[in-house]
């Protein structure tokens, strides 16, 4: 017995020599970056909001470092002028994407977040051009979204001014919209299959930020055979999947190739298109996998922008009735606001940009990496290296913006009161990876929180209710800050 041990012992020793030569060898020619723990690499050295440390890092190592998740490196990107460098100036080789333990468990190989190559090429250039038919943009899907706030208007006035957290109302209406995309029809906010895939995503989004699912990224061999919520949630997103498999046939049913309603519609008759030339791409799975990623990325950073706008209104009130009365001089009274008002709405424009800036709602852009060996900044970054970079320290670059940790709309206004645009604002990330849903959610974003303000008016649920935004909107994507208002009409 006293061998055996002895021999483990010998064994877990040369083990972590070997890992730990290894890790000095590599981090040689990488950025520079804090010394890793052998197995366990940066994981336990920080705290798990991987944000807040790795802007601490950069505070010590500047904009490109080098972290280790397990015996992995990670450089980090941070600010705008490196991000964009790598993004957009060198997309050739930071465009593809890199290991996604999560999303790739999910995906399988197929869809447009996890892949890389000729799948992700024709899967995202087929997903832009049905969204930019169905939602960037078109009137038809613009009347779908008026429509469907006018459900959330009345489910909002249903509380008859009492306080209630308006995120379910939200999620209800935001969830509605991608349900008209990918599946053609809306489900009404008491659904029993409408509410479990709502909350199929609130199990998802909660495991990714939590710190299981930063154990999950770093040891995923291990986790992947581990019991554990994990798993649960893993679970659930195989039911979801197989919904989608039950919508798919129901479709094949309807299909009218003259009259596609939805994305499912539009994937079909493409699939039977490429069939005929032995075009692998467009496969029910890949379509499954496809609509899932909609289904949840559409969803979720819509919905936190919603919710956090109505936060931000009350703890800025006069900015609230500035907006409001710019909606009441273009709009009027009589009709609903319009997409062709956002030309004449400058100031209201501003607050939705300031908004998403500073809410910095998806803090840090999923995993890139490098196709080739690659010289950045000085440094030499191997082939396959994961790249993470920081699209929250673009959007709080004190280089780039007037009032960089404060609310104001100024950051996009001149000084005629005109809107401006700023090339640092990168809520949707740049480049090759830009997200393809971002016409269609900037116009959700427009039409719901102009129409909410212009009928009602948001105020806090007790007074004396305050809410430190500037140290507490960090916690949005960690936590999802609850809170309460009322909703009182407008005469």
């Amino acid at each position: 017995m006293e061998a055996l041990v002895l021999y483990l012992g010998l064994f877990l020793l040369i083990s972590l020599l070997i890992t730990t030569w290894r890790i000095h060898r590599r981090r040689l020619s990488l950025p520079p970056g804090p010394a890793p723990l052998p197995f366990l690499g940066n994981l336990f050295q920080g705290s798990f909001v991987l944000y807040e440390s790795y802007l601490k890092l950069s505070k010590e190592y500047g904009p490109v470092f080098t972290v280790w998740l397990g015996n992995s490196p990670v450089v980090v990107l941070c600010g705008y002028s490196v991000v964009k460098d790598a993004l957009v100036n060198n997309s050739h080789r930071f465009g593809d994407r890199g290991y996604l333990p999560i999303t790739g468990r999910m995906a399988n190989g197929y869809g447009i977040i996890s892949t890389n190559g000729e799948r992700w090429r024709h899967t995202r250039r087929f997903a832009v051009t049905v969204l930019r038919n169905f939602g960037m943009g078109k009137r038809s899907m613009e009347q779908r979204v008026q429509e469907e706030s006018e459900n959330l208007l009345k489910a909002m006035e249903a509380e008859c001014g009492e306080p209630f957290n308006p995120q379910a109302v939200l999620g209800w209406a935001v969830n509605n919209v991608i349900n008209l995309v990918v599946f053609g029809k809306r489900w009404d906010y008491k659904d029993e299959t409408f509410l479990k895939l709502l909350n199929v995503t609130n199990d998802l989004f909660n495991f990714v930020r939590s710190p299981l699912g930063a154990a999950y990224v770093a040891f995923e061999r291990i986790m992947k055979h581990l019991p554990g919520r994990h798993q649960k949630v893993f679970q659930e997103c195989e039911g979801m999947k197989s919904f989608i498999r039950e919508q798919i046939e129901s479709h094949r049913k309807t299909l009218n190739p003259d009259l596609p309603q939805d994305f499912i519609d539009c994937f079909l008759i493409r699939a039977k298109q490429e069939n005929e030339m032995n075009c692998e791409e467009f496969s029910v799975d890949n379509l499954v996998v496809t609509a899932f990623e909609l289904f949840i990325a559409g969803t979720e950073t819509t919905l936190n922008t919603l919710h956090f706008s109505l936060l931000l209104m009350i703890q800025n009130p006069h900015i609230q009735e500035k907006v409001q009365k710019e909606i009441d001089t273009v709009v009027g009274p009589s009709r609903k606001p319009a997409i062709s008002d956002r030309s004449r709405m400058p100031y209201t424009n501003a607050v939705i940009h300031e908004i998403m800036r500073y809410l910095d709602i998806v803090p840090m852009a999923l995993a890139h990496k490098v196709s080739g060996d690659t010289i950045f900044k000085g440094f030499m970054i191997p082939k396959g290296t994961t790249v993470l970079p920081m699209l929250g320290s673009i959007l709080s670059d004190p280089e780039c913006w007037k009032s960089p940790w404060d609310f104001n709309p100024e950051n996009f206004l001149d000084q005629s009161g005109l809107f401006c645009t700023n090339d640092a604002w990168m809520p949707f990330s740049a480049g090759k990876r830009l997200c393809p849903g971002e016409g269609l959610a900037r116009m959700e974003i427009f039409l719901f929180l102009t129409a909410l303000l212009h009928k009602f008016t948001f105020k806090p649920a007790n007074p004396s209710d305050t809410y430190d935004l500037c140290t507490s909107r960090r916690a949005f994507r960690k936590t999802g800050l609850s809170y309460y208002l009322r909703a009182y009409p407008r005469t």
